[in-house]
């Protein structure tokens, strides 16, 4: 997977949080395979290193650090959020999100497009999350957007793909990678994502929350990758009756002759 000037070995993205403990989580993101973790800025200590974060669990020789902006509700605190994170060394990636809705989570895409459109000028490399909406993708990826991360059901929902047909519809409408962000509940959800047309998917929830983390996360890792065997090889169609496996067509009879 290709973003920006970026080529990554692995499809998944995985989180920080939820977690029983820190020790858990890097034993996930080690089992996992990923390359890129994402850590929320405002939820890390950034003034007194002095003291133990999730970032001392976080070898960033071998994972790279994608902070977000969560529990901003405002563009100004997105972008401020994102550059406090530039400014304290983490990144210059940053994963946006301008939450609109306190229940559902949902974003304020008409803020997201705004605040894309100024990180991009500053030299951000940003990967909006937003909802499934054609429209919105194709604003965000022409306000600059190195990838588009569309919800594949409420975050922490567990729900799984909601809307299948939109992220169809996002993949032919965009170029720049399709992230599906949020709303992954076990491994099946992480595949149909990818058989959908999905460059990578995101998630915590489902591995931090799951009865055994370790063995959730290794098996994210194999359904992305089953996922995308699957997308690339091209699914057979799909047909209303049945068609026998093993056809008569060329079988000769048994009353024939020889």
């Amino acid at each position: 997977m290709r973003i920006a000037d970026k080529e990554l070995g692995s499809r998944l993205i995985l989180g920080t949080g939820k977690y029983e403990s820190f020790d858990l989580m890097r034993s996930c993101h080690e089992i996992s395979g990923t390359e890129i973790v994402t850590v929320a800025v405002r939820r890390i200590n950034l003034t007194d290193r002095s003291k133990e974060t999730l970032l001392d669990y976080v070898d960033r020789d071998r994972f790279m650090l994608l902070p977000n902006t969560a529990a901003c509700y405002t563009e100004d605190d997105a972008v401020r959020t994102a550059r406090l994170g530039r400014e304290a060394g983490l990144s210059s990636w940053v994963k946006l999100e301008v939450i609109g809705d306190e229940k559902t989570l949902f974003p304020d895409t008409e803020a997201l497009v705004k605040a894309t459109q100024t990180l991009v000028k500053e030299g951000f490399v940003v990967l909006p999350y937003t909802n499934d909406d054609v429209v919105v993708a194709k604003k965000l990826e022409d306000a600059g957007a190195a990838a588009v991360m569309p919800l594949g059901a409420p975050i922490g929902s567990g729900l799984g793909i909601q809307n299948p047909n939109n992220l169809l519809l996002i993949r032919e409408a965009i170029s720049v990678p399709m992230i599906v962000d949020a709303g992954v509940g076990t491994a099946s959800d992480a595949a149909v994502a990818m058989e959908l047309g999905a460059d990578g998917v995101l998630m915590n929830t489902a591995i931090a929350e799951a009865k055994d983390p370790v063995k959730m996360a290794d098996a994210m890792k194999r359904a992305v990758l089953a996922g995308r065997l699957a997308f690339e090889a091209g699914r057979m169609p799909r047909r209303r009756y049945a068609s026998a496996s093993s056809p008569l067509e060329g079988i000769v009879s048994s009353s024939s002759s020889f």
